[in-house]
């Protein structure tokens, strides 16, 4: 079981090539890069959201950034091709995955703090681990069985479901962290079958055809200069965030460059504090705490199997 970047977000890397110039340094200012784009863009989501535009507009303009970034890059190089996928109905389930995802995420940020949402988004490693063992046939032993358990006891620590001051659209943002689970579940299947451009045509185009008739009922023009800007840039945070993502795995493996994603809690409580004057309360403190330890246990047994599956390759001369 691997750790996952940031989703929801279009086009995660596919292609399971290994590092071509390995420069961890590079690598991690890459991924580092990356993620301080996808939490600038929950941010601005956050912005619009909150000055009542419609959370699906905001969508729609995020992936129909993102498909139009995507078509200008990729077309010119690859043709009719960008379309051709091998497995075309598992490729639209991944990209519905990520679009109710991207919906929900949107839509629990116009209620919870940036820190709330980005802390149980924290818990998709240890729910991908689980639906590893129905979906992709893997071994998940005891231990890291363990560790998942301590980071739903994170969760809780969060949303305090016993509570007198529970938040019902926690919900949203667990079903949000969910969608992404089974979007990275599913990228994990797709590995290999087809090349990053296809899977990011897949993904923001999807997304753009199903919410524009929606969009035209309930438009609504924003109403400054400001809110005009984010609208226009969430799209490009994706597509460029993706792309020092996918530049940073020809640096480094993905194992290890796993643990940065921890960095967007850095990034979104200083968006959090600084743009809407909300800091981290206690609970969200511990149980972010908790959540990463359990990533990085996951992460660390990870490490040591590959190492282990290394070594006895080694060993017989293969």
């Amino acid at each position: 079981m691997k750790f996952f970047n940031r989703g929801p977000q279009p086009g995660a890397p596919i292609d399971q090539t290994p590092p071509q110039s390995p420069n961890l340094s590079l690598g991690f200012a890459l991924m580092f890069g990356a993620f301080f784009c996808f939490a600038a863009m929950d941010a601005s989501a956050k912005w619009l959201v909150t000055a009542a535009l419609p959370t699906l507009q905001v969508a729609f303009v995020r992936y129909l950034v993102h498909f139009i970034w995507a078509v200008v890059i990729y077309f010119p190089r690859e043709g009719l091709q960008i379309m051709k996928s091998r497995r075309p109905g598992l490729q639209l389930l991944r990209a519905t995955f990520l679009f109710g995802g991207t919906a929900l995420n949107f839509t629990a940020l116009k209620y919870l703090p940036l820190t709330v949402t980005i802390a149980i988004f924290f818990a998709t490693p240890l729910v991908v681990c689980l639906l590893s063992i129905p979906v992709l046939g893997e071994k998940v032993g005891l231990k890291r069985l363990a560790a998942v358990l301590m980071g739903f006891i994170g969760v809780l620590i969060i949303v305090q479901p016993w509570g007198t001051g529970f938040d019902p659209h926690m919900f949203i943002a667990i079903g949000s962290m969910l969608c992404a689970s089974c979007y990275f579940v599913m990228t994990r299947k797709m590995a290999g079958v087809d090349n990053n451009s296809v899977s990011q045509i897949y993904c923001a185009g999807l997304a753009t055809l199903v919410l524009l008739p929606v969009v035209l009922n309930l438009w609504e023009w924003p109403q400054s200069t400001l809110n005009w800007g984010l609208l226009l840039l969430i799209g490009s945070l994706g597509m460029l965030g993706h792309t020092l993502l996918t530049r940073a795995h020809l640096h480094a493996e993905a194992s290890v460059l796993a643990p940065t994603v921890y960095s967007q809690m850095l990034y979104v409580t200083f968006f959090s504090w600084v743009i809407f004057n909300s800091p981290p309360d206690l609970n969200t403190i511990c149980g972010t705490f908790v959540i990463i330890s359990s990533g990085f246990y996951v992460w660390y047994r990870e490490r040591q199997v590959q190492s282990k599956g290394s070594a006895i390759l080694l060993r017989s001369g293969r």
